[in-house]
C-alpha cells in the first residue's frame, strides 16, 4: 500500500512503528485509551445555562465521562444557530465543574485558540477544519488534548497527517474522531466509516473516537452504530443528547433524549464487556 506515512529523518510520529503502545491521555481523572471507554457526551450546542445543566445531569448519572456542547458553531448556512461564543464558554465550563466532568468543545480560528483554552479541557478540531494547516500548526504548541475529527471527504492517509501537524509541534495528545465522511449516500446524514477505526489502531498509536450522531444524523440509528463502534476498538463514544430534541436549535434529529441515553448506556455496557473493556 503506497503511503505518505513517511518522513524524512525517520518515521512518522502518529505511527504505530513510532510508539508501539496505544497513546493514553489523562484528563481530569478520565482516561483515553485505556480499558475504559469513554464516553462524551451533551448538546451540539449550549443554547442556555438551564439547558446544559439538566442535560449533564441526566447524563452524568447515566455514566458519562465528559461533557460536550458547542459554543462556536460551524454551521452550512450563515442564518442558522451559530452559538453563544464567549458566553457558552463560560456556562459549558461552569456546569463542567459542577458536576465534575472534563469539557469538550470546538475551536473554529486559530485566533481563538487562547481563549477557548481558557474554558475548554478538551479542544476539539471539526471536520470543516482538518485541513486548516494552520489551525493544526498552532494546536501543535498548546499543552492541552486536541480531538480531531476526519474531515468530510478526507482519506484516512489524510486524516492521519492532519495529526501529525499537531504532533510535530510538540503537542502529543492528539485523540482521532470518526464522524462520517461524505459519500454518494443520501438516506444518512453521511456513511460511518468504521473500518477507518480498526485500521487507524494498527497504523496509528493514537487513540480514537467515534461519533455516531454525526455519522448517521438520524436518531434511531446512534445506539446500533455506537455498539459497532466499540467492536471496531473504539477507546470512546461522542453522543449528542438534548432534553427536547424536537426543540433544539441544532442537530435535534440527531440528538438522542436523556432516557434514550440511559437505554444506550446499559446496552453499551454489554458490548464494552464482551471486549475485555468497561464503559
Amino acid at each position: 500500500m503506497t503511503s505518505l506515512l513517511t518522513r524524512p529523518n525517520g518515521k512518522m510520529l502518529v505511527s504505530r512503528d513510532n510508539k508501539q503502545k496505544t497513546t493514553r491521555i489523562k484528563v481530569k481523572g478520565c482516561t483515553i485509551g485505556g480499558e475504559q471507554i469513554i464516553v462524551i457526551a451533551g448538546p451540539c450546542a449550549v443554547e442556555s445555562e438551564d439547558i446544559l445543566k439538566e442535560t449533564a445531569f441526566k447524563v452524568r448519572g447515566s455514566g458519562a465521562s465528559m461533557l460536550r456542547g458547542g459554543a462556536y458553531k460551524p454551521r452550512t448556512s450563515p442564518y442558522s444557530f451559530q452559538g453563544l461564543g464567549q458566553e457558552g464558554l463560560k456556562i459549558l465550563a461552569r456546569i463542567g465543574e459542577e458536576m465534575n466532568m472534563p469539557v469538550v468543545t470546538e475551536v473554529m480560528d486559530s485566533s481563538d485558540i487562547s481563549l477557548v483554552s481558557e474554558y475548554a479541557d478538551i479542544l476539539q478540531v471539526g471536520a470543516r477544519n482538518m485541513h486548516n494547516f494552520s489551525l493544526l500548526r498552532k494546536l501543535g504548541r498548546i499543552d492541552k488534548p486536541v480531538v480531531l475529527k476526519r474531515g468530510m471527504a478526507a482519506t484516512i492517509e489524510e486524516w492521519l497527517l492532519a495529526a501529525e501537524y499537531i504532533l510535530e509541534g510538540g503537542n502529543t495528545r492528539v485523540i482521532l474522531c470518526e464522524r462520517g465522511i461524505r459519500t454518494s449516500e443520501r438516506w444518512t446524514r453521511n456513511t460511518l466509516d468504521l473500518s477507518a477505526v480498526a485500521l487507524v489502531k494498527e497504523l496509528s498509536h493514537l487513540p480514537v473516537l467515534v461519533d455516531p450522531s454525526h455519522g448517521t444524523g438520524i436518531r434511531s440509528l446512534v445506539l446500533p452504530m455506537a455498539k459497532a463502534a466499540v467492536a471496531a476498538g473504539a477507546d470512546g463514544i461522542m453522543i449528542e443528547v438534548h432534553p427536547n430534541p424536537e426543540k433544539a436549535l441544532s442537530d435535534g434529529e440527531q440528538s438522542l433524549t436523556p432516557k434514550g441515553f440511559s437505554l444506550m448506556m446499559r446496552e453499551l455496557d454489554v458490548f464494552a464487556q464482551a471486549t475485555g473493556r468497561r464503559i
